[in-house]
């Protein structure tokens, strides 16, 4: 019969380097188990990555524990982003792959936008996503012309996020920046909304770039104008703003700005709204080049970042959840590094890295 075992022989146990690692003291899960329990973490809630491994792997562990190992490998994933830090900005610019000298054929962009999340204790905070990715034509079907075009595509698109200032999400994209190797490549774009934020850091970090204001957020505004302006005739608003539509896809925005600008003239009620919509195209008129940038191979919307801003919310927002601020920071690297196929890659680094 086995004997139990003393307090006394507990503490004198030894315990492997890996089940020290994986922090393992009670549960003796492999490597695969954790990894997947942290992946798995990234992509559905504590409870459902449960259930999840319970009917797929009938692997017994509960949602506390896969909440402790998200946030214990959160955190190694994030010390992970930090090396990288660290070495895309070091004095020191290592030799290009052959990846690297490919990618120098190649046309990049980049895009920014916030959403938000719900900090216990702080309300809703914006988390800031961004994003790189390769422009490629592909054939696209025109509904108007019945035709097939070549148009802009976003492909093999990476992530960047961060809850916080612009400061700090500024210099984790100029690190991705320069994993992608941005400055090597033979053209690159820029596109966001209107937001300031956005822009500064371009203007930082991707001044060489084309930039381009995000097309359905300049429809949106257009929209807003016509709202204001026909709030209860709706055929009216729908026909102002189709109207409108054909100069700024011409790179006429300086025309839409003074359209808008005459709109507020003849409604005093609304008119203060109206001249901020004004000012918003006549403010960003430079960067709303569209049908030229479509010529040319580029993207004029910001799909992909929307995009990504829905997938970060679909983990981070749902119904009634609500972070600890440090919760949220240790699963953005895990929610990040899934959305931009670099899981598997950071976990390895994160994996054998030197015991802390």
């Amino acid at each position: 019969m086995r004997e139990a075992i003393t307090t006394a022989q507990a503490a004198r146990r030894v315990f492997f380097p890996l089940d020290r690692q994986l922090k393992l003291w009670d549960k003796h899960w492999s490597e695969g188990v954790v990894k997947r329990a942290v992946k798995y973490s990234g992509k559905l809630s504590y409870e459902e990555t449960c259930e999840a491994l319970g009917e797929l792997g009938q692997i017994e562990i509960s949602a506390n524990s896969i909440w402790r190992l998200a946030q214990r490998w959160g955190e190694a994933l994030k010390q992970v982003e930090q090396q990288e830090d660290q070495q895309a900005n070091g004095l020191a610019e290592e030799p290009l792959s052959r990846e690297e000298k490919q990618q120098m054929d190649q046309r990049l962009g980049v895009s920014m936008d916030g959403t938000m999340i719900n900090i216990r204790e702080e309300g809703w905070k914006e988390l800031k996503a961004g994003c790189f990715f390769e422009v490629e034509q592909k054939p696209n079907f025109d509904p108007e012309t019945k035709e097939w075009v070549e148009q802009a595509h976003a492909q093999n698109t990476t992530y960047v996020s961060h809850l916080g200032g612009p400061e700090v999400f500024g210099e984790k994209m100029w690190t991705e920046g320069k994993r992608r190797c941005w400055h090597q490549a033979v053209d690159t774009e820029a596109v966001g909304d209107g937001a300031p934020w956005i822009w500064n850091l371009v203007e930082t970090y991707f001044y060489d770039a084309h930039q381009i204001v995000d097309w359905y957020h300049a429809v949106e505004h257009l929209a807003n104008a016509a709202q204001l302006s026909f709030g209860n005739q709706p055929d009216k608003a729908t026909a102002w703003r189709k109207k409108q539509e054909t100069p700024l896809f011409q790179g006429h925005a300086d025309r839409v700005s003074q359209a808008i600008s005459q709109l507020a003239e003849q409604n005093p009620a609304t008119s203060e709204d109206l001249s901020k919509q004004a000012g918003y195209f006549s403010n960003q008129h430079h960067r709303m080049y569209y049908l030229e940038m479509r010529a040319e191979g580029w993207l004029i919307g910001s799909g992909a970042i929307e995009s990504g801003g829905k997938r970060f919310k679909d983990r981070f927002t749902r119904s009634g959840a609500r972070w600890s601020r440090t919760g949220a920071q240790n699963l953005l690297p895990v929610r990040t590094a899934i959305m931009s196929n670099r899981f598997d890659e950071r976990w390895r680094l994160a994996y054998n890295s030197p015991l802390n």
